[in-house]
């Protein structure tokens, strides 16, 4: 059991796992696999169960009619994980300890897709 919600653990595919992200849809997926398994990590990915949705209260006047398929029309989506147990996503994107095909660190806005280049940034106690 996780300590914390930042360091938790499950059993994917009958291998315990350091849970990476939930929910995850499969271009993300390619990527946390491709960049964990360049860095050496072991990675199991399974789908996640559908959302649960309340199903919506009937009128007691109208007549019951059986639910739409709504997580059919949902996106597929996986849970990723590493069979290193004591990873931790924040602490490998902030320890610096993730790299880039080429060699650059992983920043926290390529982690996030949000960039396409990590941009090695020099930590603030180097700067002098």
């Amino acid at each position: 059991m996780a300590i914390n919600k930042n360091h938790e653990s499950e059993e994917l595919d009958g291998t315990k796992c350091a849970i990476v992200e939930k929910n995850v849809l499969p271009a993300r997926v390619g990527f946390l696999k491709q960049l964990l398994s360049l860095n050496g990590y072991t990675v199991v990915v399974v789908g996640s169960p559908p959302a649960k949705t309340a199903a919506p209260a009937a009128a007691a006047t109208e007549p019951a009619e059986p639910p739409a398929e709504v997580a059919s029309a949902a996106p597929e989506t996986f849970t990723v994980g590493v069979t290193d147990l004591m990873f931790n996503p924040i602490n490998a994107i902030f320890g610096r300890l993730l790299k880039t095909r080429d060699g650059r660190v992983v920043t926290l806005a390529y982690w996030q897709q949000h960039e396409s280049i990590a941009h090695d940034e020099v930590p603030y106690y180097e700067n002098r």
